[in-house]
Formats: structure tokens, C-alpha cells, sequence
């Protein structure tokens, strides 16, 4: 199976993708997010940092990753999500993979229109205990109770990165940033595009899939 990189702006799926691959296909899911929250409840200064919605240096997040892929077998295929973000980035990551090993890597961008990511960070909804997505605002998204899990019933809560103002500081950059990354994995031959601007994702998984199952 691929190794795959999601590049996206914020809200596209990456983290619905890559939970569908984690239960259908075995994969470990790498998410940067994560490892900077996990990173940030021991750093107040970078957890003040992460609310602006800004870029963190390049260095931390690849260290990050690095440690977490030096973890795994070359047999257990990975999703990474929220990185690159920037050209240093997507060239650093390239030298890492080789040097350990992890050859068969494809980039997959998922395309998504604005007005559908803003509706997406605005009204989602996370759970703290088994982390399924939900959202206030998309109708097929929103759990049974109001506030409330559908899986393991704990009041759910809202990322402190998810308003408005932090997603346009997010988008800005994720614009400013991508097309030097398309570009370099582009002529590296292993660029998909995945379309994700609909509430009923079948044909974006079957696109997926197909994506996986390539060889």
C-alpha cells in the first residue's frame, strides 16, 4: 500500500481521511496537529503560539515527525497530516523518508472550496475522549444530543485554533505556501488530487481507495 502525504488547506478531511484509512486499511495516522498539542501541554509559549494560527518553525515540526517515523516498520504504511506546509519543508521530509526507507510515498492534495472550509472550522465540534469530528453547522454532522458524543457520551469541545480569525491566518499561508510543494512533488512524479467539496463523501473514498490500492 502507498504511504501518503495529505497537503490541504485547514478543514479539508485530512483528519476524516486519514481515520477512514486507520480503520479500513491498518494505517498509523502521523498528525502534526496532534504532536504540537501533545508538544504544547508542556509549553505554554507554544500553546499561546498555536491559538494565532500561525506557522511553527519548520525545525520542531520535522523533529517531531522524525522521531515518530523512526518509530515505525517499513511494513506499516502511514498517513501524515500537516506536513510539509512549506518547499524547506516537503525537501527536508523527502530526505528523511529516503534515509529511512520509505520509498513507496505519494502526496495527495484535497481540494476543497472556501465557503465549504469556513463552515467546516466554524461549526466543528470535537470529542476530547475518542476525538470523532462533528460540526453545528452541517446538518450531517451534528451529534444526536446537542454538545454531546454519540460514541462515548462526553461533552464535546471546540479547538481553541477553530474561529474565524485563526482560519484566514491559516488559509493566507496555506495559499501563500502550496503551489512551491505541488510543483516539488509534482516533478517527483507521485502527485494525486483528491475532490472533497461535498457533505456525501463516497466518490472522494472511492478516489481514495483507488489512490491506496495503486501500484
Amino acid at each position: 500500500m502507498k504511504n501518503i502525504i495529505f497537503l490541504a488547506p485547514p478543514a479539508a478531511g485530512k483528519g476524516t481521511f486519514s481515520e477512514y484509512l486507520v480503520d479500513n486499511y491498518g494505517y498509523t495516522h502521523l498528525s502534526t496537529g496532534d504532536l504540537l498539542r501533545e508538544e504544547a501541554e508542556e509549553n505554554e509559549e507554544l500553546k499561546e503560539f498555536l491559538k494565532s494560527g500561525k506557522l511553527v518553525d519548520d525545525k520542531l515540526i520535522i523533529d517531531l515527525v522524525e522521531k515518530k517515523l523512526k518509530k515505525l516498520a517499513k511494513t506499516q504504511p502511514f498517513v501524515l497530516d500537516g506536513v510539509p506546509r512549506t518547499l524547506q519543508q516537503a525537501q527536508k521530509l523527502d530526505i528523511i523518508l529516503n534515509g529511512l526507507g520509505f520509498l513507496n510515498v505519494v502526496a495527495v492534495l484535497i481540494d476543497v472550496e472556501k465557503t465549504t472550509l469556513v463552515d467546516r472550522v466554524v461549526g466543528r465540534k470535537v470529542c476530547p475522549n475518542c476525538h470523532k469530528n462533528y460540526n453545528t453547522i452541517i446538518k450531517e454532522f451534528q451529534p444526536r444530543i446537542d454538545n454531546v458524543c454519540d460514541d462515548c457520551g462526553a461533552t464535546l469541545i471546540t479547538r481553541s485554533d477553530d474561529n474565524l480569525e485563526s482560519f484566514e491566518v491559516r488559509y493566507h499561508e496555506y495559499e501563500e505556501s502550496v503551489n512551491p510543494i505541488l510543483a516539488f512533488y509534482k516533478a517527483k512524479g507521485c502527485l494525486k488530487v483528491l475532490y472533497n467539496n461535498k457533505v456525501d463523501q463516497t466518490e472522494a473514498l472511492k478516489s481514495l481507495r483507488s489512490i491506496v490500492d495503486e501500484h
